[in-house]
Order: structure tokens, then C-alpha cells, then sequence
């Protein structure tokens, strides 16, 4: 079961140090949900990450859809801060998404001051592409 974002916080809060916080990360990139292989290309990848990161959208119904992201990636913390990432953006609106100030949730989290200059690069990467998939979804109509 990936955690919510109020989880999330909440556990932040409740650990007194980084050591702690970094293999609570690790667990939550140990929940996410099954990345499907097919989805591991280069049309999946994303672009900026020093790890390899995949994402996969799908998107719903109606000229302001729900996006539902799948994530992964090939380095444990990596795969925590995707999770992190999917617990802010997945299952929303695509307004909502385009609405939401990932940068300052996880500033609130201090995840800007403990993390390498390339990790966090590659977070925002990260946010990018989901806020791109996003005003895409809005712009152009959806396929049937």
C-alpha cells in the first residue's frame, strides 16, 4: 500500500534524524506498486535523472482528467523519492496537478537541504515531467 502524503508528513515528523528519514524513504520506494517492464523505454524514461526513472501515465476521462502515475527506478532512494513524488501528484486532476507547489511540500519535508545537487535535479525532473503530462492532458483532447 503506497502511503498518502499526510502519512508521509506525519512520519517525517516523528523521525528525529536524516539516518532515519533516508531508510524510511528506501521503505517507501520498497511499496511501490509493480512497474510494468514494458513501460521501462525510452518513452518512459525520465529525462534529468542521474538514476534511471521511468513514469508512466494513464490518463481518465473528460477535459480535466485524473492522471494515475506508476513510477520506478533503479536506485533505492530514488525509488522513495518517486514514491514521495506519487504521493503529491498521482490520482488528481490534472488542474489540481498544475495547482500544486510540489517544490514547497518538499521543502516542508527538508528534502531540498539533504539531498546531492544530482538528486535533486532529478526531482525536479521529476515534478516537470508529471506538471508536462498534465497541462498536456488539458490541452489536447482525449482519444477514444
Amino acid at each position: 500500500m503506497t502511503a498518502t502524503l499526510d502519512t508521509i508528513r506525519d512520519d517525517f515528523a516523528f523521525l528525529d534524524d536524516w539516518e532515519e528519514r533516508y531508510r524510511y524513504v528506501i521503505e517507501l520506494g520498497g511499496d511501490l506498486a509493480p512497474y510494468p517492464e514494458h513501460a521501462r523505454d525510452d518513452a518512459h524514461k525520465v529525462q534529468g535523472c542521474v538514476s534511471q526513472v521511468w513514469l508512466q501515465t494513464t490518463r481518465g476521462e473528460g477535459d480535466d482528467p485524473v492522471l494515475t502515475f506508476l513510477g520506478d527506478s533503479d536506485a533505492h532512494i530514488v525509488r522513495g523519492l518517486v514514491a514521495i513524488v506519487l504521493a503529491i501528484f498521482s490520482g488528481r486532476r490534472a488542474s489540481e496537478i498544475l495547482a500544486t507547489e510540489a517544490e514547497d511540500t518538499l521543502r516542508a519535508l527538508g528534502l531540498d537541504e539533504h539531498l546531492t545537487p544530482q538528486r535533486a535535479n532529478g526531482l525536479r525532473s521529476m515534478v516537470q515531467r508529471i506538471r508536462r503530462e498534465a497541462q498536456n492532458a488539458l490541452s489536447a483532447p482525449a482519444v477514444s
